[in-house]
């Protein structure tokens, strides 16, 4: 079977590499060293057990906090090591834990497979939410290593339907037999686990650890600071969009724009989703008319012949939308205005924040569920009604913090996947 994909492999960069050369060209040359791609990875130091967790970007490296935390308190001695795929995920790696082996998690070619195994020694992967690879499963399956999927997401529209074309079915159905055991975010998601070939005893429903992860409080440490810095006076409503995607800001400044009409001291924080976009939004900003005062930058950019324009607060470092969120007023989750299957709605319910998100939430149904029937968030049918609900929620602040006390109970009542999770990984570790 390794040599069978490494072939398949093989033919696939012989067609794409015009498209990866013209990817490196553009984007630079990437925040990881290029032989990490081949499984030239930092070797860990010490004989101990040691977990290796891997998350594919930004979201799912954040989800690892709660669970390097337990098995730390409960597993002292265990070795954590931390890969991601894009490059988002790795800087946010490499940001939690200084302390800690981080790395470009390897093609799935089987010598960089065996690269990397023979530097890290795992005693257990685990796989967060659905990144898998048949070489990575198989070669460590070999090696009697166990292979697990913390959070585990499945979606019927990518995922499974992905997994169940005729070319690649027979290799999923035998990469995902292999598959040791499954923490499922519920029983949705568990089911499509069982469909994909998990054999049905090694599937549990855990939860998402992500309501672990989110922060319960009022207040992130930095947020003042950051206020500071950028010029958000506390003393006047902010609205908090966060996560947002590409044809979703031109509908958010629209919005914008017709609350100014009755909300004057109204500031607008705009916090996309992937850093390559920055700079997009910033001249999206200035081309409807606004000054954009970008985080990384501290300086304003001006848009041309307006005369004092109304400033909007462009959020573009990496690290720093639970600060931005427990600023707000009221929150706008985005990529939900438009199909892009919504973003993380539990940071922001987490801090009591009164959430909003458009109708398109398909990544988050579940958490997004739970938020509504709590009234913890309300979910709107398309951008036309996004001022009248800013608007209620401006001018109800007894409704707004409502909604926001019932969000954050209904965050706090799913919490408890972790604990599951890190049990599961010491059983099959001992």
């Amino acid at each position: 079977m390794p040599l069978l994909l490494d072939l398949l492999y093989g033919l696939a960069v012989c067609v794409l590499w015009p498209i990866l050369v013209y990817r490196r060209l553009t984007r630079g040359p990437g925040n990881a060293p290029f032989r990490e791609l081949f499984g030239y990875v930092p070797s860990r130091p010490v004989s101990a057990n040691c977990v290796w967790i891997h998350g594919v970007s930004l979201g799912e490296i954040n989800a690892t906090r709660t669970l390097v935390a337990e098995l730390h308190q409960r597993a002292p001695d265990t070795v954590v090591v931390i890969s991601s795929t894009t490059r988002t995920g790795l800087a946010r790696a490499r940001q939690l834990y200084p302390d800690l082996v981080t790395f470009r998690f390897p093609l799935d070619f089987s010598f960089a497979i065996r690269n990397v195994l023979k530097r890290v020694r795992p005693a257990i992967i685990v796989l967060m939410e659905l990144e898998v690879w048949p070489n990575l499963i198989e070669i460590a399956t070999q090696r009697r290593i166990p292979v697990v999927i913390a959070n585990g997401r499945a979606t019927a529209e990518k995922s499974v339907r992905r997994f169940n074309w005729p070319i690649i079915r027979t290799v999923a159905r035998r990469m995902f037999a292999q598959i040791r055991w499954v923490g499922a975010q519920d029983e949705t998601y568990a089911s499509r686990f069982i469909e994909l070939g998990v054999p049905k005893d090694r599937v549990e429903v855990t939860g998402s650890v992500k309501y672990d992860a989110a922060d319960v409080g009022d207040h992130i440490p930095g947020q003042e600071t950051l206020a500071q810095e950028m010029g958000l006076r506390l003393k006047q409503p902010i609205w908090v969009c966060g996560s947002t995607g590409p044809g979703e800001e031109e509908l958010l400044l629209d919005a914008y724009a017709r609350l100014l009409e009755h909300f004057n001291d109204l500031q607008l924080v705009l916090v996309p989703r992937k850093p390559e976009r920055f700079d997009d939004v910033a001249r999206l900003t200035v081309s409807r008319g606004f000054a954009c005062l970008r985080r990384s930058t501290g300086a304003p950019t001006l848009p041309p012949d307006v005369n004092e324009p109304r400033p909007v607060f462009l959020g573009d470092t990496m690290g720093e939308l639970r600060k931005f969120y427990a600023l707000a007023t009221v929150v706008f989750v985005g990529r939900t205005l438009v199909p892009l299957g919504g973003s993380d709605v539990m940071e922001a319910a987490g801090l009591g924040k009164a959430v909003i998100v458009g109708p398109h939430t398909d990544n988050f149904v579940d958490a997004v569920n739970l938020l509504i029937a709590a009234h913890g968030c309300r979910q709107l049918t398309s951008s036309d009604a996004l001022p009248s609900a800013v608007t209620d929620l401006l001018r109800h602040p007894d409704r707004r913090d409502k909604m926001g006390a019932a969000g954050r109970e209904a965050i706090i009542s799913r919490r408890g996947a972790t604990a599951q999770t890190i049990t599961r990984l010491l059983d099959l570790m001992s």
